[in-house]
């Protein structure tokens, strides 16, 4: 008897730099906020930090900091208000971001959100993206005690949801949630406009440019025939 493979009925969507293009954005609050506080750390070595959350980046710029105790709850706090006041209103959409949710939804797809943000700018980064309408629910740092690559984030998600790791794909943009995902028992597709090395995404299930590649995509495949062909990339 031949096994039925479920299909996929719940997407858990990344924000940052997958829906939203932002990922330079926060990589330039957390140096603003690392000089402001006296600490040297370069573009160079934040930006391939950006997916995770304020716990996992702090100690990874400096072994002292940590997200519940100052100086580190400082500067994640600072980084939080540097990104609103300077650089929110100049970001934009993910091309496609809107069309990809609305797509799925044609399908009756869940779209949850898994995101490492805090509930403090999510609100308006889903607005940014035109998809606050589009969303189920949301997971975010607040709902986990670790965030990406931890799979907590996500775990959050799929009981918001009461989805399944078998009904269920991640999709996102970092090597972060490719891990947190791998860690939830679930398959993920990535997306190159994050920013992210071909190296950094290569365990993924399918890998697209942008969200409306993804959403072209599904015109004619359903997502679980996308993470199950193996054909190149």
């Amino acid at each position: 008897m031949v096994e039925t493979v479920p299909d996929i009925t719940t997407v858990l969507l990344d924000v940052d730099g997958t829906l939203v293009d932002t990922n330079d954005a926060h990589a330039r609050s957390w140096l603003l906020a690392f000089e402001e506080a006296g600490y040297a750390a370069t573009f160079a070595h934040v930006r391939p930090l950006i997916g995770m959350g304020a716990d996992h980046l702090l100690p990874s710029v400096s072994p002292d900091l940590r997200s519940d105790q100052d100086p580190g709850k400082r500067i994640a706090r600072r980084r939080g208000e540097i990104f609103k006041e300077r650089f929110l209103r100049s970001v934009r959409p993910m091309p496609g971001a809107r069309e990809l949710l609305l797509a799925l939804k044609e399908r009756n797809v869940r779209c949850v959100i898994a995101t490492s943000a805090g509930e403090s700018e999510l609100g308006a980064l889903l607005r940014i993206a035109r998809i606050d309408d589009l969303v189920d629910a949301a997971a975010s740092h607040n709902d986990a005690s670790s965030s990406k690559p931890s799979p907590e984030i996500l775990k959050a998600a799929l009981d918001k949801s009461g989805a399944t790791t078998e009904n269920s794909v991640m999709l996102g943009d970092t090597r972060y949630d490719l891990a947190a995902a791998r860690a939830a028992g679930m398959p993920a597709i990535s997306l190159r406009c994050g920013g992210a090395s071909e190296a950094d995404l290569a365990a993924s299930d399918a890998v697209f440019d942008a969200p409306a590649d993804l959403a072209r995509a599904l015109l004619s495949r359903s997502l679980r025939e996308i993470v199950s062909d193996p054909a190149p990339r």
